[in-house]
């Protein structure tokens, strides 16, 4: 991919190539399965090909079938590391990709006991993870991969929301999550202000029915919490109630919903 890339210099900017081949990538993807914005999109992409000349413009889909065969070796942050051998991170302001064995590390540290994960799952039927800052993607393929390795098929059992503030960022992860078919949902966008300007759903989430699933769950949650008593009752219901005989020590976290990765 690298050397496919270069042979655009000198007559254009590395950077802006690179940005453009992985933008068109993404777009060609999302409009297999997403038409709600397949005109949109499809707009931009018929701009981006028409500032390029032909060898430029084949040279996408030439690069597309290169990361399809890098993961089918094996999953990992193939485009990450891809932006960090073109030397582009010194002109994205100072931008870096977590190494991917800092992300398989710090995924086996959030699944923590398999038997919790996957009493979530029999519980709910999937884990959701959320990640605010997620780059091209690193830790949700590392999470993905560790699920795998404890015997969990992430591609049933696994959502993903994922924000980004950089749009190159999330058309790297969009590209490489779409290939592994993990369910997702990516934006561009601010995710301490939540201002949120693009949506990008993965066939995974779109084929999958994840619309549908999520918003059961958010039903589920909904019920449970009306069909709780008014907080003074709980409160006064609480403190006529003796504290158990063997209490969980504090160190023990009640099981969440959703993984948090950073």
């Amino acid at each position: 991919m690298a050397a496919l890339l270069r042979q655009c210099q000198p007559r254009h900017d590395l950077y802006t190539v690179f940005g453009h081949a992985i933008e068109a990538m993404a777009i060609a993807v999302a409009n297999s399965v997403d038409l709600r914005q397949r005109e949109i999109r499809e707009q931009r992409y018929l701009a981006i090909v028409g500032r390029y000349d032909r060898a430029i413009v084949e040279m996408f889909p030439q690069i597309m079938a290169e990361l399809v065969l890098a993961l089918e070796a094996g999953p990992g942050d193939v485009l990450g590391a891809l932006f960090h051998d073109l030397e582009l991170h010194n002109k994205a302001r100072g931008q870096f990709f977590t190494p991917y064995s800092i992300s398989r590390m710090m995924a086996d540290v959030t699944l923590g006991d398999p038997g919790s994960v996957k009493a979530i799952i029999t519980e709910h039927g999937f884990v959701s993870a959320m990640e605010p800052a997620c780059g091209a993607g690193s830790m949700v393929i590392a999470l993905a991969e560790a699920m795998g390795k404890i015997g969990i098929n992430y591609q049933r059992h696994l959502h993903v929301t994922a924000i980004d503030i950089d749009p190159r960022a999330v058309h790297m992860a969009y590209a490489q999550l779409s290939l592994l078919h993990v369910p997702a949902h990516l934006m561009v966008g601010n995710s301490l202000s939540n201002e949120i300007r693009e949506h990008w759903y993965t066939p995974a989430h779109i084929l999958g029915g994840w619309n549908a699933r999520l918003a059961a769950r958010k039903l589920v949650r909904a019920e449970d919490i009306s069909a709780m008593p008014p907080a003074r009752e709980r409160v006064t219901s609480a403190a006529a109630i003796p504290p158990p005989p063997n209490p969980l020590p504090a160190s023990s976290p009640a099981m969440p919903r959703q993984l948090s990765l950073f």
